[in-house]
């Protein structure tokens, strides 16, 4: 079943964020839906503030007040835990329909991340598989893996022209 476990988006009162997440893991746990609810997150971010003193402390910060992020398998009874919960006014979605994240939201929250496993190092020949210059073939100039890119040097038009592409973009010649 957890395969088909999908980010949704839970609206609670402000400041109730933390107490529902609390709330939600003991009914899982106790009612043994651990494969229907796989995990929780309330996105916080590290800023910096300033005191009328002067003194800076970093502190952290609700990225959403009011919301929490879950992961499980939309069924009657999982929404009804969820809805059920004190602190909770409901899914983001229509009247009774949640509605998942997709796949790039998920992603640009940085909730999950795609291991990308580079067959190539640089001064490799590869071809590129994808995109508008998919079949050509150039020589790998620079990888980085932080930033999802590889340079690509590809002869087009009898010059040797920089590419940048993304890691899955380009496979190894044999």
């Amino acid at each position: 079943m957890s395969e088909n476990a999908k980010w949704y988006v839970i609206h609670t009162y402000s400041g109730y964020e933390n107490a529902v997440k609390t709330s939600i893991e003991k009914f899982v746990n106790g009612r043994g839906m651990e494969d229907m609810i796989l995990r929780m997150e309330i996105p916080v971010e590290t800023v910096k503030e300033v005191s009328e003193s002067g003194e800076a402390k970093e502190v952290e910060r609700k990225v959403f007040p009011g919301y929490v992020l879950i992961k499980m398998v939309m069924t009657d009874d999982t929404w009804h835990l969820v809805r059920n919960v004190r602190g909770v006014t409901g899914f983001v979605g229509t009247a009774n329909k949640p509605i998942p994240l997709t796949e790039e939201e998920v992603l640009a929250m940085g909730m999950e991340k795609h291991e990308i496993v580079v067959g190539y190092n640089v001064g490799d020949h590869v071809r590129i598989v994808d995109g508008p210059l998919a079949s050509f073939t150039g020589v790998v100039e620079d990888i980085e893996p932080e930033k999802n890119q590889v340079s690509v040097m590809v002869s087009m038009f009898g010059r040797e022209t920089p590419v940048e592409l993304e890691l899955d973009q380009v496979e190894v010649l044999n």
